[in-house]
């Protein structure tokens, strides 16, 4: 499905409409699981206006990135061959996904209140584990993402796939 609507925002210089509000949600759907699964802090103890920060943080920033970031290498590097798809996720492993994440974790030490320096702090005492982290789930998710998948479903498709990493990123992010 989606019809024509998204046949024409895929057409667009930015990802579809849908496929943001996706990221936003299942941004926010991780944060719930790392506060009631991993954190247990239950009903009473689940900090609303953090899952509101993540929220966001995947409508305003994950959602349009990422969605631009795939039109941009498909025109890098055009094609769904095994070999594109390969070259595909060594660009995207290698150059966008460090630099991603690093403004990932600033935002989201930013939206939490931290200093520049705390954030600072922060992003050098989390972010090379999060990066090896990325390194153990998203090469092989990205090379049957690039090739099975077409453009306009990408984000979508690793939106859902990302859900076990959003839910690390947000427990990773809100250690304080």
């Amino acid at each position: 499905g989606g019809g024509p609507a998204v046949g024409r925002a895929c057409g667009g210089s930015r990802p579809p409409e849908w496929a943001v509000l996706v990221a936003g949600a299942l941004m926010g759907a991780g944060d719930v699981i790392a506060q009631q699964l991993v954190e247990r802090r239950g009903l009473h103890g689940h900090q609303g206006t953090r899952t509101l920060k993540m929220l966001a943080i995947g409508f305003c920033f994950v959602g349009p990135v990422v969605g631009s970031w795939y039109r941009i290498l498909d025109r890098l590097i055009p094609g769904n061959t095994k070999v594109v798809a390969v070259k595909k996720m060594v660009l995207d492993q290698g150059g966008f996904a460090p630099c991603f994440l690093g403004c990932f974790l600033a935002i989201t030490g930013a939206m939490n209140g931290l200093s520049v320096q705390d954030n600072w702090s922060k992003i050098q005492q989390d972010y090379p584990d999060a990066l090896m982290t990325n390194y153990c789930i998203w090469p092989p998710v990205q090379i049957a993402n690039f090739y099975f998948v077409p453009l306009q479903h990408r984000l979508a498709v690793v939106q859902c796939v990302a859900i076990v990493w959003n839910c690390y990123l947000s427990w990773k992010a809100n250690q304080i």
